[in-house]
């Protein structure tokens, strides 16, 4: 892949001062994250770790990620509505993994019940590698698609003007200007009016559903403003708050604190250590209303390892998108080797391979928020305890891709500017809206790119690992 910056990086006063600049223009672009040391306040606050240079993408990849996101999008919704599949791509799962069991049961629970939501609004984010083959060529990979919380579309909606700077001072003003425009906080925005509309209260409120610890508040706040610039009333709660002040009235119409909700944005609800009893009733409280959840409990359920897995089944895709074989060639020409370790010959098979040659594999349990793959000898270690119990059903087993390094610096609060050997990953986001069986809004909503030093083998930028970046496309 090309190297654009390689006078660049060797020039070590030249990055000095462009570094100064970088820093400075970011907090000044308002690319910000609150502090380890007070995580719960914004008084004190540091820029968001980004790289000094933007990072070279392939053009044709980056233009193949962007087309086949409106297919990603159908993908999920589809697989969101078909109850069938869920229960048996998640049968394994569920009887090794509590927390997909908890939200299973959530689900059946729901739809026993009937559903009460009628909009239904999908926000993800598909993230890709660049597979360096042999020959030098690169392909584009799917690493997972994010159905719940996915973050950074607002601090990257401010990340390219940061580089563009950055480019002029370092002399590269032509290659400042062909960095592309990119704003996920306003798409993901236009996705939540438009089920707010749909919804059909103008005195709704939007409520934010946050962590209780908020590092990366100011990402959320760029896609709350853009609702508060709509006059959409924006309102923020944890789980705790919805199971003391939540209710339902008699149309199962969501209500905090007396303030009607139309739309759900989660931004918590991803992990277990999440839930108590408390939450876990809260949850179902939420999934239980007419609320437009994003995403609903289906929607996160199809965004499992699990179902990743499955889909790359031969003949999976077709029943899940009849009639749409073009589509179904566009997502498939994305996914990497994907294995199942369910009990039997096939999972016993696979099991033995990546035991003896572990450095082929990453081996993925069922949860989101980076940090949580296993690798080289760690992977063969878990496998090797795992192997002959049931445990291992609630693990996949991924093809490792392996990209082209790149020179860059990343930009770290406290940290020494040094070179680093780096890999980036490429985010698309998705927004679609749903009315009943009515396709309404079906967008790629802007990327994301996440770039990290090469000994780092997993974890995203608020798991502390990688860093914001711009694409610069060759």
């Amino acid at each position: 892949m090309a190297e654009p910056w390689r006078d660049v990086v060797r020039d070590a006063a030249a990055v000095r001062d462009a570094a100064a600049v970088a820093v400075d223009a970011a907090l000044l672009a308002g690319v910000l994250m609150r502090t380890g040391e007070q995580p719960l306040s914004s008084d004190v606050v540091n820029y968001a770790p980004f790289t000094l240079l933007p990072s070279a993408v392939p053009r044709a990849l980056f233009e193949q990620a962007y087309a086949v996101q409106l297919d990603f999008n159908l993908l999920v919704d589809a697989i969101s509505q078909n109850k069938e599949f869920l229960e048996q791509t998640l049968a394994s799962t569920i009887k090794v993994d509590d927390f997909t069991a908890r939200l299973f049961r959530i689900y059946m629970q729901v739809m026993e019940e009937g559903l009460a939501q009628t909009v239904f609004l999908g926000i993800n984010r598909s993230d890709y590698m660049f597979d360096c083959g042999l020959d030098g060529t690169a392909a584009l990979k799917q690493i997972e698609i994010n159905t719940i919380a996915a973050s950074f579309g607002g601090l990257t909606s401010r990340t390219a003007d940061v580089h563009g700077l950055v480019l002029k001072v370092l002399g590269k003003t032509e290659e400042a200007s062909r960095l592309l425009p990119n704003n996920p906080s306003k798409g993901l925005a236009l996705g939540i009016v438009k089920a707010w509309e749909l919804y059909g209260s103008q005195s709704a409120a939007v409520m934010f559903l946050g962590e209780e610890i908020q590092r990366n508040i100011f990402d959320q706040r760029c896609v709350e403003n853009e609702l508060w610039n709509r006059n959409i009333r924006v309102i923020r709660r944890r789980f705790r708050d919805v199971f003391e002040k939540g209710s339902l009235d008699g149309s199962r119409r969501l209500y905090i604190d007396g303030q009607e909700v139309a739309v759900v944005y989660y931004r918590d609800g991803y992990v277990p250590q999440t839930y108590d009893q408390q939450n876990w009733e809260a949850r179902l409280l939420l999934e239980r209303s007419r609320a437009v959840k994003c995403p609903d409990i289906a929607t996160q359920l199809a965004g499992t390892k699990k179902v990743q897995q499955e889909l790359s089944r031969p003949g999976t895709l077709e029943k899940l998108l009849p009639g749409r074989p073009e589509a179904v060639a566009r997502m498939r020409a994305t996914f990497a080797g994907l294995y199942s370790l369910d009990e039997g010959e096939e999972g016993d098979k696979i099991a033995a391979t990546a035991i003896a040659d572990p450095q082929r594999f990453v081996l993925k349990p069922q949860r989101e928020g980076g940090g949580n793959n296993l690798y080289g000898e760690e992977l063969r270690q878990v496998l090797e305890k795992i192997k002959d119990t049931p445990e291992r059903t609630s693990y996949i087993l991924m093809d490792k891709i392996k990209p082209q390094p790149a020179l860059n610096y990343l930009l770290r609060a406290h940290s020494p500017l040094q070179v680093s050997e780096c890999i980036s990953e490429l985010g698309i986001f998705g927004v679609y809206v749903r009315q009943g069986q009515e396709m309404v809004l079906n967008e790629a909503a802007g990327h994301l790119l996440r770039t990290k030093a090469v000994q780092h083998a997993d974890g995203g930028v608020a798991a502390g690992v990688a860093v914001l970046d711009t694409p610069y496309l060759v």
